[in-house]
């Protein structure tokens, strides 16, 4: 057994026992006792007043990390043109890399996209590592993996973020798999602590109950997708910096996959994460019928419609119009929030929003805390008349 505990020095305080994440101390007669679950985490340790608990187990010591320098972006493009989320994440690890006193870099894989460099350095990188292949122009998961990885490798960078988007997802747990990373999906925010020099990714977790921050002290690079929406986009002046390219050797044999035709579909949720303003509503407006009330006021706005997962499940708005922790993320001028409660879930889609009127019966509901201004009442007669009241003061 590496964990035991001396009898002679336990006193039975239990405290043992509150400390242990996997139930694995028991106390009979007076006494504690370590139980077969128990997986050595070393928790128990530190609370013992009486240093009664004891291991052999020698604590993990930190690598050196010194030669990982630098904060890249993986710049997603599709068809030539640049994903927001990529410049968002510039701005982000502009700020990450200046704690950090190191450059920011973009890495962008594709085909004939060199034109795309300028607007990397001009949204924060300092330098753009550029990979051009045929078999780069359309995303395939074999081809951008094996790219990614080698060029990791070679030149080490300290921090890797991507867009948590349907190519992100598939892309960053593999890269991740291959380079022997630490990988946090789906971070609501990104940072530094001042001590350890290490990025701290904050996610929501249990079901987004809590928010949970997650660092990653043993491997290297240290890598994080980020939501679409979540971070702002700087534009800097001059945007200056270096554009390398970087040889691809890639035979079609080695990919695994072909692609025979192209389906375009739709971009989900395009209207609604651009949209200036957002109107949403929640378990409170009750019915299909309620959102149509949500649909007047939002056209007078000239805005989108959204809701909570709720009532996506109702079928009361289609999915593709959720907005939270499930669903999207949204950066609106005016968010209008109607009979939503305002769940830890649904305030992680919005949070973003730079006004937020809130309408909802309950002066206690959590979102009259995000609000800058608040409704308290009926939906049912609050919408109609503001509907009304802005078609005589706007004229539509």
């Amino acid at each position: 057994m590496s964990v035991w505990i001396d009898e002679k020095l336990c006193n039975g305080c239990r405290r043992c026992l509150k400390a242990c994440p996997y139930n694995a101390v028991e106390v009979e007669e007076g006494k504690a006792r370590i139980l077969e679950r128990c997986t050595s985490c070393g928790a128990c340790l530190a609370e013992c007043p009486q240093s009664a608990i004891f291991t052999d187990i020698e604590p993990r010591s930190i690598p050196d990390f010194s030669d990982r320098k630098g904060v890249w972006v993986f710049a997603e493009q599709e068809e030539g043109r640049l994903m927001p989320v990529s410049l968002e994440l510039l701005g982000k690890a502009s700020e990450l890399a200046a704690e950090l006193d190191e450059d920011v870099s973009a890495l962008l894989l594709g085909s004939r996209v060199s034109g795309l460099a300028p607007t990397l350095l001009e949204y924060g990188a300092d330098r753009v590592y550029l990979a051009e292949h045929r078999a780069l122009k359309v995303y395939r998961t074999l081809a951008y993996t094996r790219v990614v990885s080698e060029l990791i490798e070679e030149l080490r960078p300290g921090i890797v973020l991507m867009g948590a988007t349907t190519v992100g997802r598939d892309l960053a747990p593999r890269v991740s798999r291959r380079v022997g990373a630490g990988l946090t999906a789906d971070c609501t925010g990104l940072a530094i602590d001042p001590e350890e020099r290490i990025l701290l990714q904050t996610r929501p977790a249990f079901g987004g109950n809590v928010m949970a921050t997650i660092a990653n002290r043993y491997s290297r690079p240290q890598m994080a997708t980020v939501r679409p929406g979540v971070m702002e986009p700087r534009r800097r002046q001059g945007g200056k910096g270096r554009v390398i390219r970087r040889k691809v050797s890639l035979l079609e044999k080695e990919i695994g996959v072909k692609l025979l035709e192209r389906v375009k579909e739709k971009r989900k949720g395009e209207a609604l994460s651009r949209a200036r303003v957002v109107v949403a509503g929640g378990r409170g407006v009750g019915d299909r019928t309620g959102f149509r009330a949500l649909e007047r006021l939002a056209a007078v706005l000239g805005g989108e419609v959204a809701g909570t997962r709720v009532a996506v499940e109702e079928g009361w708005i289609p999915q593709d119009r959720q907005v939270g922790q499930t669903g999207l993320t949204v950066r609106p001028e005016l968010y209008v929030a109607c009979g939503i409660s305002g769940a830890i879930q649904h305030r992680a889609g919005m949070m973003g929003s730079r006004y937020v009127i809130v309408v909802n019966r309950d002066p206690r509901a959590p979102i009259f805390q995000v609000a800058d201004w608040g409704i308290v009442g009926d939906l049912r007669d609050v919408v109609p008349e503001m509907t009304k009241r802005l078609k005589r003061v706007l004229g539509r």
